[in-house]
């Protein structure tokens, strides 16, 4: 039985990506690997949500993979206007979906699908 699953992006600019998410949502940060010099890991909390973000200067940016993250938000119409200046992109305007979110598809600096929700 899985105890815990935690989702992993590699990037080719750590410190970027680290940024992002911290600045947009709030992450912190609860694990740098290794605590002293070139750091390989880093682990993130948004809440009770862990994620983590490992450097890999071969990892491919720009086309979205096959995993999207998801992040239910307080306000996502607030959170769209700081997307771009933190470096990722808004994909389109924010929809209101019938299952009663507020849906806004953006990518992080690398390219990595990330809906921002909101119950409405």
């Amino acid at each position: 039985m899985v105890a815990k699953l935690q989702p992993i992006i590699s990037t080719p600019d750590l410190d970027r990506l680290i940024s992002f998410y911290t600045a947009l949502l709030g992450a912190t940060e609860t694990m740098r690997v290794p605590e002293d010099g070139p750091t390989f890991f880093v682990g993130l909390r948004i809440d009770d949500t862990e994620f983590g973000i490992v450097a890999d200067e071969e990892a491919e940016t720009g086309a979205a993979g096959r995993i999207l993250l998801s992040a239910e938000v307080e306000a996502v119409d607030v959170l769209l206007e700081r997307v771009e200046a933190l470096g990722g992109r808004v994909k389109a305007p924010p929809n209101d979906m019938p299952w009663g979110q507020r849906v806004a598809h953006v990518e992080d600096p690398d390219g990595n699908a990330l809906n921002l929700t909101q119950t409405t």
